[in-house]
């Protein structure tokens, strides 16, 4: 069976149409682009235990968000040492293994959340399915570029929209099944009907002589669940986020769909060109990146243009990938507070799903300009163009905490927009940039070395975030306490306010929680938690783009036939 699985069993045959590979390569980056949409993950995750609000017990937000980090850096991995493999066993192989990974990789992660072992779900979804990733996410790039060398970008755009687009589906998926599944915890009452004890940060209630553990959940806590119940205390353990089954629902399908996806899969005859077409020689010299010559896939390392490449790449992911990785926080962080009536869970998975539609938009637009406007000039627009937009994202918080109005929410709504839109342009161009630059003959491979920088993007992008973001959070909680009469944090949490770390480590003490005691007037710290990360990222996009900038066309001591004794095996 495996051996059927090879490319020499699906060379096509006279007649047949290539524009059926578009949509194969579609529905796999749908599937696997449902990895934008983890930031749905999150809210879940952190309550695992105590279901409306996170449990001493529970996973920490910072350590539940690496899960999509272990992800992206085994994308990134497997598709550089499984991008010379594509080239000998052809996209079918590929694909299917792909498949196996992904889906199996789901199925162990809905263990690790019964067995509540957040190994098993890097295990799972990090490693395993980070490997499909990887797989499933050159194998149609690189079929659809020799299925399409007369248009280059718009066949890029093509595939990889449908990575960028996968959480149109996988968002409200996603969102729809935590609702079937979800089961509400046992509710106790209102917190000031219930004697509470503190114990090591710990919430607890006595009940028929026994301590038990609970949670204590705000309006605002109980506005972001599936069902809306009653704000109070509830039982830790009880009830279910629904999580688990989510993920076991979403490994089979995802599984059934890629395999069916891989199996119409074809490639061209050798030489094979489309009908009537001919190079426009004459259109590559006048842009002179554009080479009619080839790199070998082992060459390609020793240039210097695939580094700078790799720098964009790198700096271009990091910039939108921390930011994508926890977009319905971010936007419930910044505008939840000045605009609660509209800015709510509903509001929050919304944007996750316009962020994928945007994203899948940029990729197809930006992908297919670069066709006429050239992939450097592209280049230049992302990084200067992105870096103010990352530098306004502060200014419009700001404002928007002062002067709570919808203007500001529409402004910060089209910025990211906009971002959004050039981070997937970015990702869908750096295949056609490759091969004007390397040539066609390894492109795939070459592709597959390159997305390391992803894999580098996928650790830099979200240590940048949470590291910064959990230490305004500590600042920020720290600044309210200065504030707060230790009378009323002992009576509100059960401990004086020299056991501040400890209840903030427990999560018994958060923002939220905080801004219920200071006093009247107090600005609300929620919406500037994210402006060190926004200036960051606007300074790596300055870097990316004096890479570009210096960007030449590779020495012809490089060139297939001048450097590679097998240039001819390899061509064959």
């Amino acid at each position: 069976m495996l051996a059927h699985l090879h490319k020499r069993h699906i060379v096509a045959k006279p007649g047949f149409n290539r524009w059926w590979i578009a949509p194969a390569s579609v529905f796999i980056h749908l599937c696997i682009g449902s990895v934008y949409a983890w930031s749905m993950f999150n809210p879940p995750l952190v309550k695992q235990l105590g279901v409306v609000a996170s449990a001493a017990d529970d996973w920490q937000f910072s350590s539940v968000v690496w899960i999509f980090s272990t992800a992206i850096v085994f994308l990134g991995l497997a598709a550089a040492i499984g991008g010379k493999w594509l080239e000998e066993v052809g996209p079918r192989a590929t694909g299917f293994l792909a498949a196996c990974l992904w889906g199996g990789g789901f199925i162990i992660s809905s263990l690790g959340l019964y067995f509540h072992e957040l190994w098993l779900i890097y295990l799972g979804y990090g490693v395993i399915g980070g490997c499909g990733l990887g797989l499933a996410y050159v194998t149609p790039v690189s079929t659809l570029i020799r299925w399409f060398p007369d248009r280059r970008g718009m066949a890029t755009g093509i595939a990889i929209m449908g990575f960028g687009g996968g959480a149109i589906i996988g968002a409200p998926l996603k969102g729809y099944l935590l609702s079937l599944f979800y089961e509400a915890p046992t509710y106790l009452g209102k917190a000031t009907d219930l004697a509470l004890i503190t114990e090591n940060g710990r919430r607890f209630v006595e009940m028929a002589g026994n301590k038990v553990e609970v949670v204590v959940a705000t309006a605002k806590d109980m506005a972001a669940m599936p069902t809306v119940g009653p704000e109070g205390v509830y039982v830790v353990g009880s009830g279910s986020t629904g999580a688990t089954s989510v993920f076991l629902t979403l490994g089979i399908v995802y599984f059934v769909v890629m395999v069916i996806a891989a199996f119409s899969f074809r490639v061209p005859p050798a030489d094979w060109k489309p009908e009537g077409w001919e190079p426009d020689k004459s259109k590559k010299t006048a842009r002179s990146l554009i080479s009619e010559n080839h790199v070998h896939i082992d060459q390609a390392l020793k240039t210097p243009q695939f580094y700078q490449l790799w720098l964009m790449l790198c700096f271009n992911v990091t910039a939108g990938i921390g930011v994508i990785g926890v977009a319905k926080t971010m936007v419930s962080d910044i505008f939840g507070p000045s605009l609660p009536g509209i800015v709510d869970a509903s509001f929050a998975a919304t944007y996750v799903l316009m962020i994928s539609v945007f994203n899948m938009g940029g990729r197809f637009f930006w992908s297919s300009m670069s066709d006429y406007i050239g992939r450097k000039t592209t280049y230049n627009i992302f990084f200067m163009l992105g870096a103010l937009l990352y530098i306004s994202i502060p200014i419009i918080a700001m404002q928007a905490s002062v002067n709570p109005a919808i203007m500001w929410l529409v402004m910060f709504y089209g910025v990211t927009m906009l971002i959004f839109t050039m981070y997937g342009g970015g990702f869908a161009t750096i295949p056609a940039y490759l091969a004007d630059i390397f040539g066609t003959l390894h492109v795939g491979g070459i592709h597959g070395r390159l997305l390391t920088a992803w894999s580098a993007a996928g650790i830099l992008g979200p240590v940048l975030l949470t590291q910064l973001r959990e230490q305004s959070i500590y600042k920020a909680i720290h600044n309210l306490a200065s504030m707060v009469d230790p009378e009323v944090f002992m009576n509100r949490f059960g401990a004086p306010l020299s056991e501040l770390d400890t209840l903030i480590q427990t999560s018994t003490v958060s923002i939220t929680s905080m801004m219920e005691i200071v006093p009247p007037g107090t600005m609300d710290p929620t919406p500037s938690l994210y402006n060190t990360t926004m200036y960051m990222m606007a300074g790596l996009l300055i870097v990316a783009l004096i890479s570009n900038w210096l960007m030449r066309p590779v020495h012809p001591k490089h060139h297939v036939e001048n450097s590679h004794p097998d240039f001819l095996s390899d061509k064959k």
